[in-house]
């Protein structure tokens, strides 16, 4: 089941964080970076961050998110968290299809991932984002930007 979260309540966050930390930790390690941004969050930073956030749940459990922020027609995704238990069940594409349905007025969606995180990359192409660029952003950091442009004449 998907639901919104409210990312200022404390045990929210502290439960976003719990699935961030180790999904992003298995990105590092993929990409080869370990200084990676979400990999330093705390619960007040992700209190503090401004994104809209929509949590995967498996019972109980929160098993992944998706946050972005909406700005003038473009939906900007910032994070995409699946906890590791929880690889390989669809989620990932749970959380993106949602979104993207969710916010169908928007003119378009943009990610950027590591470019050497292979799962990310083929999930945002498999549904429709190309790839802009891809950049060296820090020493030993390389990114991939996609867009996805939304057809809004029906």
């Amino acid at each position: 089941m998907i639901k919104i979260l409210d990312i200022t309540n404390e045990e929210t966050a502290r439960q976003v964080l719990a699935a961030q930390l180790p999904a992003y930790r298995v990105e590092a390690e993929l990409i080869g970076y370990e200084e990676i941004p979400p990999l330093k969050d705390t619960t007040g930073s992700l209190m503090a961050c401004g994104e809209t956030f929509y949590g995967y749940y498996t019972d109980e459990t929160l098993a992944g998110a998706i946050s972005f922020k909406l700005d003038e027609g473009t939906v900007d995704i910032h994070r995409m968290v699946v906890h590791p238990a929880y690889f390989r069940r669809g989620i990932a594409q749970a959380l993106l299809s949602f979104v993207l349905q969710l916010e169908d007025e928007a003119v378009k969606f943009i990610v950027a991932t590591g470019a050497r995180n292979t799962p990310a990359k083929t999930l945002y192409l498999k549904n429709g984002f190309q790839l802009l660029d891809e950049q060296e952003v820090a020493p030993g950091l390389a990114l991939s930007f996609f867009e996805k442009k939304n057809n809004l004449d029906g």
